[in-house]
């Protein structure tokens, strides 16, 4: 029978693992709106074209927001383990508040799926709601870019990684950050889903493959004779 510690070390990581899988195909799941900066014209003929599609894949966004919070709360768990260290503590607050910023914006998405729903013009409803979008946006993404970068550094100087798995890692963090920033739908959807996959995957494996007693049992002095 496996030991509570190593159930919930992998609980932990299997968190880790879907929040980017989830991500990646909510992003994937959205109904095309060109590949620049969004494009109402284009948002209003994919939302009377795909509304259930619209739908499900704001929701799955909005869940993937969620998750993305559990999961960085689960690295911190992992890496307070591993030993002490100060920058994923800094990081938690600001990634838990960027990403309930996050999933205000799959919310706001839904007004006009509710207005193709009524029969009213949707192009008019999805402009009005860009003076909202934008800056919740901005400073949602700045909240839980800080606390991302909080993480990377926290990850990289606590030793759970290899150097090559730890480079990857952290690289591919420092992408999904700058990729959340960027306002262009083919990096904010698909360069950033990707990269969350390749941040975060390679550090779930290595966490279901560190129970976290062992983590605990390697930083306990040994007993005194």
């Amino acid at each position: 029978m496996a030991q509570p510690e190593t159930t919930r070390g992998r609980s932990e990581a299997a968190v880790v693992a879907l929040a980017p899988v989830v991500l990646l195909a909510a992003f994937a799941l959205h109904p095309w709106i060109g590949a620049g900066p969004p494009d109402q014209s284009a948002l209003a003929e994919a939302v009377v074209d795909n509304p259930t599609r619209w739908g499900i894949a704001h929701l799955a966004t909005g869940m993937s927001s969620g998750l993305l919070a559990l999961a960085f709360l689960a690295i911190r768990a992992r890496l307070r383990a591993a030993g002490p260290e100060p920058w994923s503590a800094r990081g938690v607050p600001l990634v838990v508040m960027g990403s309930a910023l996050y999933t205000l914006l799959p919310g706001l998405e839904f007004a006009p799926l509710a207005a193709a729903e009524a029969g009213v013009d949707v192009e008019p409803v999805a402009e009005a709601l860009v003076v909202w979008f934008v800056p919740i946006h901005v400073i949602g993404a700045l909240l839980f870019g800080a606390g991302v970068l909080a993480f990377r550094k926290g990850i990289a100087s606590s030793g759970i990684l290899s150097g090559r798995t730890s480079q990857l890692v952290v690289g591919a963090l420092a992408v999904m950050v700058v990729a959340r920033l960027v306002p262009l739908v083919v990096v904010q959807f698909y360069v950033q889903g990707v990269a969350g996959v390749v941040a975060l995957c390679p550090l779930a494996f290595a966490m279901w493959n560190a129970p976290v007693q062992s983590l605990v049992t390697e930083q306990r002095p040994a007993p005194a004779t």
